[in-house]
C-alpha cells in the first residue's frame, strides 16, 4: 500500500501527497444541516474549499451535526486550513439562511495525519459509515462520497451539467461561490447535485485497499466504530490525565519506531511531539512530564515547528 503518491493539485502543480482526516464537529449537539438544501450546500462548500486550499478530496459524509472528509494534502498546515475554511465558508451559508450569528462558534474542525496503513483504511472506512448516525442504510445515503468508490460504471456525463460550464449567475446560485471553477471536473446531476464520482479520488481509496472491493465492504462492516471514534474525534478534543496520554504516546511510539517511549532518542521524541500537539488537546507542562523535557526546551521546539 501506498500512502504517499504523486498527485496533480488543484493549482496545477504536481506534488507529493499524503492521507489526512478532517473532521467538523458540533460540539454541543449543534444541527448543522436542517434540510436537504444544507447537505447539498455542505458538500459543495467541502469541494469548494478543497479547491481553494489545494487538497484533493478521497471520500467525505455530511450528517446532521457534523462532517468528515478523507483528504490528500502536501502538508499539514494546507489540512488545517482546509478544515478551517470549510467552518469559516459554511458559518457564511448557515448566518445568511437561517440569519443566526455565533452558532458555528461551537463547533470544532481537526485535521489529523493518517501515519499507518491501518490508521488510513480504518479512517476511510469509517467516514461512510457515518450515514448511519442519520439512521440511513451507508449504500443508499446520497450525501456520502461512498458510492464513487469501486464504481466500474464511467462517470456518467448525459444528461449531467458540467460545473466548469455553468455561467456566473448559475454557479453563485448552484455552487453558492464566485471563484473561478473554469478547470474543475466536477459534474451535478438532474437535481444540481454534485457526482460523488466525478469529485472524490476514489484511485487512492481503491489501492489502500488492494483494488479489492470486498477487502473494502469488510473493513467498512466490521469496523470497530467506537474505537474509530474514539481515535479521530474524542481523543483529539478532549483533555486527557497524563496516564492515558502516555499510552497515546506509548502507542505511536511504537507505531512510529518500533519502540517503547523509554528508549526514544530525544531526536525522536522531538519528532513525535508536535504531531501530538497538534493532534491532541494537550499541554506544556504534560507533555514536559510525560517526555522528560523542559518546558521552555517545549516551547522552543513547538515555536519552530509551527
Amino acid at each position: 500500500m501506498r500512502r504517499t503518491v504523486s498527485r496533480l493539485m488543484p493549482d496545477g502543480s504536481i506534488r507529493y501527497v499524503q492521507p489526512y482526516h478532517v473532521s467538523v464537529e458540533g460540539l454541543q449537539k449543534v444541527v448543522l444541516c436542517r434540510d436537504e438544501e444544507d447537505y447539498d450546500a455542505f458538500v459543495k462548500i467541502i469541494c469548494v474549499c478543497a479547491k481553494r486550499k489545494n487538497v484533493i478530496v478521497i471520500i467525505y459524509a455530511v450528517v446532521s451535526n457534523h462532517c468528515h472528509a478523507g483528504i490528500l494534502s502536501s502538508t499539514q498546515s494546507d489540512a488545517d486550513e482546509f478544515a478551517q475554511e470549510i467552518k469559516r465558508m459554511y458559518s457564511m451559508w448557515f448566518s445568511r439562511k437561517y440569519r443566526m450569528h455565533g452558532t458555528m462558534k461551537k463547533v470544532d474542525v481537526k485535521a489529523i495525519y493518517l501515519d499507518s496503513d491501518w490508521y488510513v483504511r480504518n479512517a476511510l472506512a469509517y467516514i461512510p459509515r457515518n450515514a448511519l448516525d442519520n439512521g440511513c442504510n451507508v449504500n443508499d445515503y446520497p450525501w456520502s462520497g461512498y458510492n464513487a468508490m469501486f464504481s466500474r460504471k464511467p462517470v456518467e456525463k448525459c444528461g449531467t451539467k458540467q460545473v466548469r460550464l455553468l455561467h456566473k449567475a448559475e454557479k453563485r446560485r448552484i455552487m453558492h461561490t464566485g471563484d473561478d471553477l473554469s478547470g474543475v471536473g466536477w459534474l451535478l446531476d438532474k437535481d444540481d447535485h454534485l457526482i460523488p464520482g466525478s469529485i472524490c479520488d476514489n484511485e487512492y481509496l481503491e489501492q489502500v485497499f488492494n483494488n479489492d472491493h470486498d477487502f473494502f465492504l469488510k473493513t467498512v462492516g466490521g469496523q470497530n466504530s467506537p474505537e474509530m471514534k474514539f481515535k479521530l474525534i474524542e481523543c483529539p478534543r478532549a483533555m486527557h490525565r497524563d496516564n492515558d496520554f502516555l499510552k497515546v504516546a506509548e502507542e505511536y511510539s511504537e507505531r512510529w519506531f518500533q519502540t517503547s517511549l523509554d528508549n526514544l532518542s530525544k531526536e525522536r521524541r522531538i519528532r513525535l511531539i508536535p504531531y501530538l500537539f497538534r493532534t491532541m488537546k494537550t499541554s506544556i507542562p504534560q507533555l514536559s512530564r510525560v517526555f522528560g523535557i523542559g518546558r521552555e526546551e517545549l516551547s522552543d521546539i513547538l515555536r519552530q515547528k509551527q
